[in-house]
């Protein structure tokens, strides 16, 4: 039982969860917001499916559940592009990046929530930022016009332009901005352009990072006080090989590059100028990463790296997985699984004097396989002053590896690791500054699959991450639960689970975030989509799909 068969055939629905095992301690509060992609069998790759915002209240009796239950609350959001797709369904098809139609690429925006200030957003690494309302998880707009971040990534000229970003945008809490970045087409690979959000409004404001590059993509930036960090992911790269529809044959590779740009070079330099930024590498490679604040002693950051893990390679259902056995097809779209375990490490860079980070402090073992997802205090003083950090380890999954994935990575990885034993997952708790182990929870079954954490922080309590709960969604065929973990002590096990009445399953996940109170979103000024509109590209299409356009333009004011 590798993966649960579940996960990419079962369906959201709204549920009303009870408490099956322990106690619901009283002091959590709040909401756990879930992003997700829905399961879509035009998709060879269900990780691109449109976003769904789920919502979990923490506490019982809101949102119309019973005063003994609580509510989970689901929705497809509302975008203009699928909004158009319930109009024109038969114009949509799958392709290599989710749905393209003659409107252009599809904003799918399923992979993080993120809040700022009460307010909700959902990203995609492959389009702009939408905000959400809380409350209905009905569509608000999208961050910015397409003009504004400098049209689509690739030159195009369509209804829907593709924008490369990042699924995890920043707020700066002492400017009161979001930071994100878009990659577009240059000599070298994809180049980043930083991106600034004041919160309200139609328009970012951008600056040029020329000659930086990037091969895989940028799925996360971060910051300290001076500094915004860049780096490449490098763990879905680019193949034109499988572009023009061959196999994919390419390979992550052992290094990447990281860009640190200051952040009032940035305010001083106009709207659209070139910014300088100062570059180095790091490996092994990493979709997450996190940089403390105080960086009087350089840069330092949290890495959580995804060592031989390609989310790029797709299972097939002809596939044959590590152990020479065929390809279970309930697995098949989802993606390659880590062939290594995987690392944490704390590593110090001096922008401007060395090329190199220095690895103060790492962590690896047997049992760190599938690293993905983690929580933290995200306040601004757990952020200055972090001292724990919980991370979900999905273990080795053999069963949902391909020996043809395995072949292309022959002499870069140990068979005998990668045809081992299938391996339960873990939730375990690090020291920040150290990186030491402080407590791990072995998750009971194999067919377990823990998701993303959030950290509910204890109410009065000492920021930083280890006073409070950690609340872990985990998905199985025997019913989807969420479990909550005191936050210093998690190796004891859940203090508290919940579930649905009849063992609802629900299908796979991505990140997730807190929010101390769902409220219905502020009145600012937001993009309407009528507005964002290319006339040009709208009076090339079809008489059909133009009169859908507008009246999804007009339902958008």
């Amino acid at each position: 039982m590798p993966l649960p068969e579940s996960i990419l055939r079962a369906q959201w629905n709204d549920l009303d969860l009870r408490v099956v095992a322990g106690e619901w301690p009283s002091g959590v509060h709040g909401e756990l917001f879930i992003s997700a992609p829905v399961v879509d069998p035009r998709l060879t790759f269900q990780l691109f499916g449109f976003g769904a915002m789920a919502r979990i209240s923490l506490q019982p009796g809101t949102f119309d559940a019973p005063p003994d239950r609580f509510a989970l609350r689901v929705r497809t959001i509302d975008t203009p592009v699928q909004r158009l797709h319930d109009l024109v369904p038969d114009a949509f098809h799958g392709a290599l990046l989710g749905l393209e139609s003659p409107f252009g690429h599809s904003n799918m925006v399923n992979t993080a929530p993120m809040t700022w200030g009460g307010r909700l957003f959902a990203t995609w690494d492959v389009g702009r930022p939408v905000e959400v309302d809380p409350v209905s998880l009905g569509f608000l707009g999208e961050v910015g016009s397409a003009a504004s971040w400098g049209g689509d990534s690739f030159g195009h000229r369509t209804l829907l332009p593709q924008v490369f970003s990042t699924a995890h945008p920043i707020v700066d809490p002492e400017r009161q901005c979001m930071w994100t970045v878009k990659l577009g087409l240059g000599a070298k690979g994809l180049e980043p352009t930083v991106v600034r959000y004041e919160g309200d409004g139609t328009e970012v404001r951008t600056w040029r990072l020329p000659g930086a590059a990037v091969l895989g993509s940028m799925h996360t930036i971060s910051q300290t006080e001076h500094w915004l960090v860049l780096a490449d992911s490098g763990n879905f790269k680019a193949d034109f090989g499988e572009i023009m529809g061959g196999p994919r044959t390419s390979q992550i590779d052992d290094e990447v590059p990281v860009y640190f740009v200051r952040k009032d070079v940035l305010e001083a330099t106009p709207d659209g100028g070139e910014v300088p930024y100062e570059r180095a590498v790091f490996g092994p490679t990493t979709g997450h990463y996190y940089a403390n604040w105080d960086d009087r002693d350089g840069v330092r950051v949290l890495f959580e790296h995804m060592d031989r893990t390609d989310l790029a390679y797709r299972l097939f259902a002809d596939d044959v997985d590590a152990h020479g056995h065929r390809l279970n097809p309930a697995y098949a779209g989802m993606y390659q699984m880590a062939m290594s375990a995987q690392t944490v490490s704390e590593v110090l860079f001096r922008p401007g004097i060395d090329d190199r980070g220095r690895t103060d402090t790492s962590f690896r073992d047997d049992w760190t396989w599938n690293l993905q997802l983690s929580a933290m205090d995200w306040s601004p003083e757990g952020r200055r002053a972090p001292t724990h950090h919980h991370v979900v380890f999905q273990g080795r999954r053999p069963g949902a590896m391909a020996q043809r994935v395995l072949d292309v990575y022959a002499g870069r990885i140990d068979p005998a690791e990668t045809a081992a034993a299938e391996q339960r997952a873990s939730l375990a708790t690090f020291t920040r500054g150290e990186v030491r182990l402080h407590d791990r929870w072995e998750f009971p079954s194999e067919g377990d699959f823990p998701s993303s954490p959030i950290f509910v922080p204890r109410q009065g309590g000492v920021a930083g991450g280890g006073e409070g709960w950690v609340i872990v969604p985990v998905l199985s065929d025997d019913g989807f639960r969420v479990e909550c973990f005191d936050a210093a002590h998690v190796g004891r096990g859940p203090v508290g689970v919940l579930a649905g009445p009849n063992r609802e399953q629900v299908p796979f996940m991505l990140h997730s975030i807190w929010m101390a109170e769902a409220r219905p979103a502020p009145a600012v000024q937001r993009l309407h989509f009528a507005d964002d509109v290319d006339g040009e590209a709208l009076a090339a299409l079809p008489d059909e799909l133009r009169g859908a356009a507008l009246q999804v333009a007009a339902e958008l004011v």
